[in-house]
């Protein structure tokens, strides 16, 4: 046989493209259509569906950037089409490569109650099936006239004033495009979905494979059976020619698919929160119509404040998803309040995203989740594990690894190992997408790349358009159907996330296991970008833990009034912003700007409760008093108490032989040189300096940035290549307070002032860097050269820390050139080493250096620590971090992990000072400095117990005892939810348990290296 079958696959595409599709509406009448632009932000539904529009036409302009228009499209069903299906067809301009990037609408009936969603990939809106002619048909349709910000193709991250109400103008940016009355002819469409279907699997096979040509027979069959000049008369008889190639089942071997009906929604990213509320709208509409049409199909939504939002914005769509739920085909899904980052959110905010989220479920639905769903989430760190599973859950997916540059991670189904030992049953879709359309293309993908072959086969897909929402399409539905059970293709079948991962989990016993991080080579930047709402997300999360203690304090000794509701909100708020946009800093900057405002709301009503608790605690008298929030005692003061300071110790400030100068506090003596730079760190207890040979610390390095793609998001390895040090000061001087030098520097358009103090009695360095930034497409590091020789490093992570190698042995450690930390990054050698603590960044890369390269003596290898600072990318935000910016960061010499450990929470929650009647004991205590209590607060069912969570923060076994500072009637060892966990949570006979034994208001705890405990107090 002659090979045509290059000649029957062109044949194919053009009869599809130019005459099966049209053909799905054959006949068709315009509708009339009707535009009022709503001034200002959105309005309510009623106040759209009342107003009273001007006539518009196809083709006309409409839309400001992030404007709203209420189109009222009308018209009357012709008589002729009686026993019809009639669709009314809504383009409002959409770009089909665009799906949830662009403009949208939420369809309503004149009564307000919603219909569906319309967006590229799906304008279309049943009026009837059948019809009976002669209907009037009135639609209303509330469209967002959001601005394309990033051209998919080609992917081009230019600057644009369009990321901001306040900058994006007035220009329309769409004009509307076919709107019509139209006959939809079901038997096309099928055909239709039937032949992409077999022509995107036969693409897919071996030329070699007979499978393929069956199929390409079979089509060149259906497509000799269409009459192109009567497409809809012949349609069936098309149809026919493919039956027994559709019905041809699946090998018993074929890949097994699971496919979770998904629309990704960023909760924002290159639109606002309150455009996500309108998404969310949108999206769950549509599904829940689907639903109501397709019996086999399921739906999954993650993050709690998305449903939240429909329940408080749009109740007439919450009713049908309420609905929906009930019959189990609406399914809540990653128990998280929203799909946060994993990196950068602290300990209490970590766990806090899976309390509020798993309750949420629990209230509204008595649902509750098994896995964490991330699928977008740029990166995981090593403490999570164990947060998941004291959340009750015990299964993680995620796709976004797959994005990762230089590895290919090596499983697609594992058991993700933390750094205290939990493991998680771990999933990444071998699909390579969460929006999944079901292609032949994608279904191929997956079964080829899945890693597992052999040992497991199935996998999961998340089906439908995310990012912009969307969700899942009836085309994608009719292709699930068509690949069922169908030679050449892994089978596909709709189930729940808890349906596959129990399958997963019960055909695959023994996965391997990944220990550590879930590092993504990718998106690195995300650590620095936008570092003023990185510095409010780590503020909020200090002042929450001090409203909590300091409010559960006064509860208990004063009767003081907790404020439950209130900081409920709070977190929630919090807890929003941690998603995986917002506090990587790569949104749009009308997403920043309401952020910042966001953060100092949200201090002022913290601080606002510190102080009332702090003086109710307190009294009224004229004893100063400082409060140790810290969770380790300081200056005499006990952790979570208050007492008057003792500061023991002088520091001098003398001048060096260089034209600087000398801080000496007898523990360490620092020198600055005349630059401004650390030239030494002399630790006179170990007689031991800490600066490498040669290489000045405190140095403020410069690099240009511009990476290849993902402007906000990324930072390439080659941005290294070049750095200009700023060793120019325009002035080095004394401080005031008598223990400190104040650095001025200049540089480009920016301006530099540091405080460089060394407080009496301590051997840290604290430096205060304020940075007047107006650079682009910069990168601001500050460098510590350290004398010290580590292989590796520790940084924190969630309820513990977590190692690095500072060699790059292997491409697995070369890509981790950027990483993440929270308040400590720390080498030593045994016996010795440096800690740099911060209070807000995140980003920091550690390298090691021979000291001979830098003209030391050759005797080994040094390490240099850097902190990142400040970027200044100029997508999608314009003005990225342009402006003024400060931050804190510690040198501390001699210093073991507990020290790092102890001067972190030192430095994020400075002393508060007042004057009282008495000192102020603490509610609780532990006699181990090991031992970190991160939440001191009552309970969240408002019952009055008092909630302690601890962990072990060094790394090893720890015995130590918890004494509360009240009558204590019952202790209760609990899940995150604060409900009881099994009496049993340790070893066979109950000697591993975290509590060994109670006495009165004393609890003997033995805890394992990171372990996690909540404990429930109930009081006498």
């Amino acid at each position: 046989m002659h090979d045509d079958r290059t000649l029957v696959e062109a044949r194919l595409r053009r009869v599809l493209d130019e005459r099966i599709r049209p053909a799905v509406y054959p006949r068709s009448v315009p509708l009339d259509v009707t535009v009022w632009h709503a001034p200002g932000e959105p309005v309510p539904v009623a106040e759209g569906l009342a107003a009273v529009g001007e006539p518009v036409a196809a083709g006309a302009a409409w839309g400001a950037p992030w404007g709203t228009s209420w189109f009222r499209v009308t018209a009357t069903v012709p008589p002729e089409w009686a026993g019809l299906t009639v669709e009314a067809l809504i383009d409002l301009g959409f770009d089909e490569n665009l799906p949830g990037f662009q403009c949208e609408g939420l369809v309503y009936r004149p009564d307000g109650t919603p219909v569906k969603g319309i967006n590229p990939n799906n304008q279309w809106v049943r009026v009837g099936s059948p019809v009976a002619g002669g209907e009037e048909v009135c639609l209303h349709v509330e469209a967002a006239s959001n601005p394309v910000v990033l051209e998919h193709w080609p992917m081009r991250f230019l600057p644009t004033p369009l990321g901001d109400l306040d900058t994006a103008g007035s220009e329309p940016q769409y004009r509307l495009a076919r709107m019509d009355l139209a006959v939809f002819d079901e038997e096309v469409w099928r055909l239709v979905m039937d032949l992409e279907v077999l022509g995107e699997l036969m693409a897919e096979l071996p030329v070699e494979s007979g499978r393929r040509w069956e199929i390409l027979r079979a089509v060149e069959r259906a497509l000799d059976a269409v009459d192109l000049q009567d497409v809809n008369a012949t349609a069936a008889a098309a149809r026919e020619r493919l039956t027994d190639v559709l019905a041809s089942p699946a090998v018993p071997s074929a890949h097994r698919i699971s496919a979770v009906g998904h629309a990704h929604i960023d909760s924002a990213w290159l639109w606002p929160l309150r455009e996500t509320v309108r998404k969310v709208a949108r999206t769950a509409a549509n599904m829940t119509a689907l639903l109501d049409d397709e019996p086999d199909f399921v739906f999954a939504m993650s993050q709690a404040q998305q449903w939240a939002w429909i329940k408080e914005h749009r109740p007439e769509v919450w009713d049908r998803v309420k609905a929906a739920v009930a019959e189990g085909r609406f399914v809540p899904t990653g128990g998280m309040w929203v799909e946060s980052d994993t990196n950068m959110p602290g300990s209490e905010a970590m766990a806090r995203q899976f309390v509020h989220g798993k309750r949420f479920f629990l209230d509204e639905f008595g649902i509750e989740n098994d896995e964490a769903w991330l699928p977008d989430t740029f990166g995981f760190a090593a403490g999570l594990p164990q947060i998941i599973k004291a959340a009750g859950s015990k299964w993680l997916l995620t796709q976004k690894i797959s994005w990762s540059r230089t590895n290919r991670f090596p499983h697609h189904t594992f058991q993700w190992e933390g750094i205290d030992g939990t493991r998680v049953f771990t999933h990444f879709p071998p699909v390579d997408t969460y929006t999944c359309a079901v292609t032949g293309r994608e279904l191929a993908h997956a079964a080829a790349s899945f890693r597992e072959k052999g040992a497991a086969r199935h996998s999961l897909a998340p089906t439908g358009w995310g990012d912009g929402g969307g969700g899942t399409t009836r085309e994608m539905i009719a292709k699930a159907a068509r690949v069922r059970d169908l030679e050449g293709s892994p089978t596909v079948t709709w189930e729940t996330p808890g349906d596959f991962f129990r399958k997963a989990e019960a055909e695959y016993s023994e996965p391997p296991v990944w220990v550590g991080e879930l590092y993504l080579e990718l998106h690195r930047a995300t650590l620095t970008s936008q570092a003023a709402t990185k510095q409010g997300n780590r503020r909020s999360e200090h002042l929450l833990r001090e409203a909590e203690l300091w409010a559960a304090t006064a509860a208990v000794r004063t009767g003081f009034p907790y404020p439950h509701d209130e900081l409920d909100r709070i977190w929630k708020t919090v807890l929003l912003h941690q998603f995986h946009d917002i506090l990587p800093g790569s949104s749009i900057a009308w997403v920043h700007r309401e952020a910042r405002a966001t953060y100092a709301r949200i201090a002022a009503e913290l601080e606002a409760v510190v102080d009332a608790a702090q003086r109710a605690l307190a009294g009224e008298g004229t004893l100063p008093l400082v409060f140790n929030g810290a969770p380790h005692a300081r200056d005499g003061v006990p952790a979570g108490g208050a007492a008057e300071a003792v500061v023991e110790g002088t520091t001098l400030v003398t001048p060096g032989t260089d034209g600087g100068h000398v801080l000496d506090n007898g523990l360490l003596r620092v020198a600055v040189d005349a630059r401004g730079l650390v030239v030494s760190a002399y630790d006179a207890d170990a007689d031991r300096e800490a600066i490498a040979p040669g290489r000045p610390a405190n140095l403020l390095q410069l690099h240009p940035d511009l990476p290849n793609m993902w402007d906000a998001w990324d930072v390439d390895a080659f941005y290294r290549n070049a750095v200009t040090d700023l060793t120019g000061a325009d002035s080095v001087v004394p401080g005031d307070d008598g223990r400190s030098v104040r650095v001025v520097r200049s540089f480009g358009a920016s301006g530099v002032t540091q405080v460089l103090t060394l407080p009496p009695g301590e051997r840290r360095l604290v430096v205060d860097t304020e940075v007047d930034w107006h650079e682009t497409e910069k990168f601001l590091k500050l460098a510590f050269p350290l004398d010290v020789h580590a292989e590796r490093y520790a940084s924190e992570t969630q309820f513990g820390h977590h190692y690095r190698p500072t060699h790059t042995n292997t491409s697995w450690e070369s890509a981790k050139f950027e990483a993440c930390n929270h308040r400590f990054v720390h080498v030593g050698e045994p016996g010795w080493g440096v800690a740099l603590v911060n209070d807000s960044t995140y980003g920091h890369d550690v390298t090691r250096t021979t000291d001979a390269a830098d003209g030391g003596a050759g005797r080994g290898t040094t390490t240099t620590v850097r902190a990142s600072l400040l970027r200044a990318p100029r997508y999608p935000d314009p003005e990225t971090d342009q402006g003024v910016h400060r931050f804190r960061h510690a040198l501390v010499v001699g210093a073991d992990i507990g020290d790092a450990v102890r001067e972190g929470w030192r430095l994020n929650l400075p002393e508060r000072s007042l004057t009282g009647a008495a000192e102020v004991a603490p509610l609780v205590s532990v006699d181990r400095d090991a031992v970190v209590v991160t939440a001191v607060k009552l309970a969240d069912d408002a019952g009055g117990d008092v909630v302690v969570r601890l962990h072990e923060a060094h790394g090893g076994r720890v015995r130590a005892t918890l004494t509360a500072g009240f009558d204590v009637a019952e202790v209760t060892v609990t899940d995150l939810l604060e409900r009881p966990l099994a009496e049993d949570t340790g070893s066979a006979d109950g000697t591993d348990a975290p509590v060994s034994h109670v006495d009165g208001n004393r609890i003997a705890l033995r805890l394992r290296p990171f372990e996690l405990v909540t404990l429930r107090l109930r009081r006498a």
